[in-house]
């Protein structure tokens, strides 16, 4: 009886010393996926078919996933219209102009304070590639020579490009 009551107590040190902890937020980490980039145009052969373009643009542009249902409707609009080029156009349109929630595009002064940092983060982030140099200096030219040149246009203009249609 006395092997059997040291056995227990032997078991329950065991159970107390291996407890279940409640874990810290401090003392968990957090990684991001990479995502592995394009090294040119020429490497996207895949089409986006409607709905990907739309959650992937409005992913772009907000920075938050659109729920399924707006983007069967905004489905419903590019085949309504018929011309998918147009139908695109008002679906940015729509999606720049929206209050709720705001468009996560960078401000005008942002813009214009490093100019190869936004040139580089519009490319990665709609392209999914690096820009080539004479990409760069392209809109290293487009900015500085217009002052009114805008980053919302610019999104718009990466948006509607045909190499965003692919992935």
């Amino acid at each position: 009886m006395k092997k059997i009551h040291t056995y227990l107590v032997l078991f329950s040190l065991c159970l107390v010393s291996f407890q279940c902890k409640k874990e810290n937020l401090e003392d968990m980490v957090f990684e991001i996926n990479e995502v592995k980039l394009y090294p040119s145009a020429s490497s996207k052969l895949k089409e986006k078919t409607e709905s990907q373009w739309i959650a992937v643009v409005y992913t772009n542009l907000f920075q938050q996933a659109l729920s399924a249902g707006d983007i069967y409707k905004a489905g419903q609009c590019i085949t309504s219209i018929g011309d998918k080029e147009l139908a695109r156009e008002v679906i940015i349109s729509n999606f720049m102009n929206s209050t709720s929630p705001l468009p996560a595009i960078p401000t005008d002064t942002d813009m214009r304070a490093d100019i190869d940092k936004f040139i580089n983060d519009t490319y990665e982030r709609f392209l999914i590639r690096r820009p080539t140099e004479g990409e760069k200096q392209y809109f290293r030219n487009e900015i500085n020579n217009n002052p009114t040149r805008s980053a919302e246009i610019i999104y718009f203009s990466f948006a509607l490009s045909n190499e965003y249609l692919f992935y």
